[in-house]
């Protein structure tokens, strides 16, 4: 996996000329730790025995609690910590000297991530830091210095496991992989005599049927090391074998395979603690192989079903800020999935992995709509096929409802009740008066062991305002072309502009948040600005650019976001309060 980095290499030099002027790197670490004790976040408790946690890219200026909060990915793996320049002994966060391990970077974040009930672990190397030497046992060539840099972040964050995601050239830096073992070595004693707890995972690159020996190299050498690996979390995507792939049953043979391998290197082990040793990281989407490597929405369902049944440690992905359909047929993107899917799909399925790993319902289903997206000009219809398949026990009687639809767009199912297995037809009918933009219709499917959902993207077609935003103060009374969850209204008061704004209505179990779809120039920068009031109002977009800020206020504030579109300029506007928070006003929207 890999970050997009800019190394500030002019600033890495004086930090590094300064640092040998000083202390040691183990003493400064010393210091540093004794310091940061008293205000550090207090650890949260170890891990779940299953996890799902995520890839947060941390170098797009986003609030990784924020994104938690709105995916519902309580745990997140926090990527990457790396030296600025080769041959440093000193991490930061993306190599970038401006965010140093402190509790200044990402420390408030992390706190609210926990107080939500999750946790993050940080993760070192990543491909750009294997890539140049910038990896912290490949940079450092003292082992008490490395293990003092593993320490400090354990300090600084409170957290209980740190990520190796170790690639390319490091899988044969022989010396960088014995450094960083004994650097293992080292925390996990400091952290017995110190009473914390703490764990290391590997995350390696895999084939469909396993470790390569470069992979199996770096777990040889550590337990000769007697480093302590909690857990192998193996990359299965990427294989860029030429073949054709079905990602979710290669993750399956990927992981079987690794089983066989850590039950042949750890024989004390029984056959459950091997899998629950094992972690699985899917790159959602279209991965940087191409089509031939898609992991699509229907392959989420096979493997957190198969990783539940086998105990897995962990399920993953890269990344959180992939996780929309922002990018259609576009692969290795940082910022979408390359596929057709609704934001939040993937966070929202695998979520329930986390804690428990409980077997699925006796009886459950699953649903999806074909074709997931299509256009009609105002006064057509548009029609799509809901089907519904059993995944598990017997077929049940499955009703079916929308949401989304707005003004001017009418949605009926037919027949609204289905037995699982059956299909139903989605019929959108839309007046002339219907504003032209793109809205997700969510249809949902509920029986008695649960519910499930799929997202139809209905577009009207027409000018929607030359890329700005409709109706931007709600003076037309209604919503319309807004999408919002239930509860969010338009009101007179209080306003901040005219007589009217929006009121966003967040309950303990949504954010009230509300949606413009709009289509702005491909690859042009761009400045939202919204008028806000209410604890916790945020103002962001996803889809084909990423970003998002908040505010608490008792009165008005302005919020102000800068952000790049993409290559085919659709972007998503959205506010939203948060969970519980109480009400949120927005009003005079701009976009420039």
């Amino acid at each position: 996996m890999r970050p997009r980095t800019l190394l500030r290499a002019a600033v890495a030099l004086i930090a590094t000329a300064t640092a040998t002027l000083g202390l040691t790197a183990t003493q400064t670490a010393t210091a540093q730790a004794a310091t940061t004790r008293a205000t550090a976040a207090q650890a949260a408790a170890a891990l779940p025995a299953h996890v799902f946690a995520p890839y947060f890219e941390a170098w797009t200026g986003e609030d990784p609690a924020t994104l938690s909060q709105q995916s519902g990915a309580k745990y997140l793996s926090m990527a990457f910590l790396q030296a600025a320049t080769k041959g440093s002994c000193t991490a930061y966060w993306n190599g970038d000297t401006g965010m140093p391990i402190a509790s200044s970077t990402f420390g408030a974040s992390i706190t609210k991530i926990r107080n939500a009930g999750g946790d993050v672990i940080p993760s070192f190397g990543g491909y750009t830091a294997t890539n140049t030497g910038t990896e912290i046992a490949d940079s450092c060539t003292n082992v008490n210095s490395i293990a003092a840099v593993f320490q400090s972040v354990i300090n600084t964050y409170g957290v209980t496991r740190i990520d190796l995601d170790i690639e390319d050239n490091s899988l044969n830096n022989s010396a960088g992989i014995d450094r960083r073992n004994k650097a293992i070595k080292l925390t996990e004693d400091w952290a017995a005599a110190n009473g914390k707890t703490v764990q290391f995972s590997y995350t390696l690159p895999t084939t469909t049927h396993g470790l390569a020996d470069s992979g199996l190299a770096v777990l040889r050498n550590a337990k000769t090391n007697n480093a302590r690996i909690d857990v192998v979390n193996i990359m299965t995507f990427d294989y860029y074998d030429g073949a054709s792939h079905n990602m979710a049953t290669d993750t399956q043979t990927a992981a079987t395979g690794l089983h066989d391998q850590l039950a042949a290197l750890y024989p004390d082990k029984t056959s459950d603690q091997v899998w629950n040793m094992i972690g699985v990281t899917e790159m959602i989407g279209i991965d940087d192989y191409g089509p031939a490597e898609t992991f699509r929405t229907a392959d989420a369902a096979p493997v957190l079903n198969w990783a539940t049944g086998k105990g897995l440690a962990m399920i993953s992905f890269w990344a959180l800020q992939r996780d929309n359909g922002g990018c259609p047929g576009t692969g290795g993107s940082d910022s979408c999935s390359g596929i057709e899917q609704s934001t939040w799909f993937f966070s929202q399925t695998f979520a329930p992995f986390s804690g428990g790993g409980q077997q699925p319902p006796d009886n459950d289903f699953s649903i999806s709509v074909s074709p997931s997206s299509g256009s009609v000009d105002p006064g057509g219809t548009a029609t799509a096929t809901v089907s519904t398949a059993v995944t598990n026990g017997d077929a049940q009687t499955v009703n079916l409802t929308t949401a989304g639809a707005p003004s001017g767009v009418t949605a009926t199912l037919n027949p609204a009740s289905v037995t699982a297995g059956a299909s139903s037809t989605l019929t959108l009918a839309t007046t002339s008066a219907v504003q032209p933009g793109t809205y997700p219709i969510t249809v949902t499917g509920t029986s008695p062991s649960g519910s499930h959902t799929t997202t139809f993207n209905l577009k009207i077609n027409g000018s929607s305002g030359g890329g700005t935003v409709v109706n931007p103060g709600f003076e037309s009374g209604g919503l319309s072309p807004w999408v919002c969850q239930p509860g969010s209204t338009v009101v007179g008061t209080p306003a901040h502009s005219g007589s009217h704004a929006l009121q966003v209505t967040p309950t303990q179990s949504q954010n009230g948040q509300c949606t413009q779809s709009l289509t702005l120039e491909p690859n042009h920068r761009y400045t939202l600005k919204a008028w806000v009031q209410g604890n916790f109002a945020f103002l962001g977009v996803s889809g084909g650019a990423t970003g998002s800020t908040w505010a608490s206020s008792g009165g008005w504030k302005e919020l102000s976001l800068s952000f790049t579109t993409g290559s085919s300029g659709a972007v998503t506007v959205y506010v939203n309060g948060w969970y519980g928070q109480g009400n949120v006003y927005a009003d005079d929207f701009s976009i420039a």
